[in-house]
């Protein structure tokens, strides 16, 4: 009995995947249920069989995306956790790791696609940020928590600084990709991740640290 329930698991997976590909290609109201079924190598029926019309599709393969995008992320930010001496090559590290997340194409899809039919998924969008910015700053304010407490970084709110942190990250990021438009060369990523970086360490950094960052 469990094969079947694997296959079945399997066949879904492909299908979102298949979705969520064709979505990012055409939009969401220029796609049929057919071409996600060619795009998965499967017959236009067994997509309905496993997903019951087009407006399940999207929802579902977005939220398996955006759970994929969630894993890259909190994945950068775990490299948080042994910062060593001088705390800037983690930090620069951890932040280049989530711009490319970011700037990648599941993830510059996962943002125009869920903000693009929010009205007429009016709940999809928040179910999108919550399971990735919302847990990522959570991730990240634990982190930042942590190294407050054992003295590597000045004493603050970690909610705040969290915030702090990302905003410097991803408004650069969003104003160099048109807003999800332009795919942005790794040379442009890496100095977006240094202004960011040094910026923010220059603040929190505890005293005497300062001369972590340039």
């Amino acid at each position: 009995m469990a094969a079947p329930a694997r296959g079945r698991i399997d066949k879904r997976q492909q299908i979102l995947a298949a979705a969520f590909a064709v979505f990012a290609r055409r939009g969401y109201a220029q796609t049929c249920v057919q071409e996600i079924a060619d795009e998965a190598g499967v017959a236009k029926p067994t997509v309905y069989n496993h997903l019951t019309d087009k407006g399940t599709l999207f929802r579902e393969a977005l939220l398996t995306a955006a759970e994929v995008v969630s894993a890259e992320t909190l994945a950068a930010v775990d490299t948080l956790r042994d910062v060593g001496d001088d705390p800037r090559p983690a930090f620069l590290d951890s932040a280049y790791r989530l711009l490319q997340v970011c700037a990648g194409e599941r993830g510059r899809s996962l943002h125009r696609l869920a903000y693009a039919q929010a009205e007429d998924f009016a709940d999809l969008a928040l179910q999108v940020q919550q399971r990735t910015s919302v847990r990522l700053r959570e991730a990240l304010a634990d982190r930042l928590a942590r190294l407050a407490l054992a003295g590597r970084l000045r004493a603050c709110d970690p909610d705040t600084a969290a915030e702090q942190y990302l905003a410097l990250l991803t408004g650069p990021l969003e104003a160099r990709s048109h807003l999800g438009a332009r795919k942005i060369p790794a040379t442009e990523l890496r100095a977006v991740a240094e202004a960011a970086t040094d910026t923010f360490l220059r603040a929190y950094l505890t005293p005497g640290s300062e001369k972590a960052t340039p």
